[in-house]
């Protein structure tokens, strides 16, 4: 058995400029966690595969396409595959996300 605490992966160089880290990968599914801390933000950006954020701490504002909703803990959010999507976090607490990416982004590149 296989155990990740996400405090113990290192943080990803990304363009956002933000908290991302791999926290579990393998061939069918790419899991990140985000913290956006307030006032940060993703730039808004499109994945080649199906993505879902599902929310572990604060709130914050996800946009998909032209949909904008402020979620919560517990929300969870699709997101289809080659839609711009965009998280920011404008509330005085962090905002925890885990992305979770299938099928891996990583086999997909040609």
């Amino acid at each position: 058995m296989k155990i990740t605490n996400y405090k113990d992966v290192q943080t990803k160089k990304n363009p956002h400029g933000v908290d991302v880290r791999k926290i579990h990968e393998n061939d069918d599914v790419q899991v990140i966690h985000l913290l956006l801390k307030p006032g940060e933000k993703l730039k808004p950006h499109k994945t080649p595969v199906n993505v879902f954020f599902y929310v572990v701490e604060g709130t914050g504002i996800v946009e998909v396409g032209e949909e904008k909703k402020t979620v919560s803990v517990d929300d969870i959010v699709d997101s289809p595959k080659d839609i711009p999507h965009y998280l920011y976090n404008e509330s005085e607490n962090n905002f925890r996300v885990l992305v979770v990416k299938t099928p891996n982004p990583t086999n997909t590149q040609g």
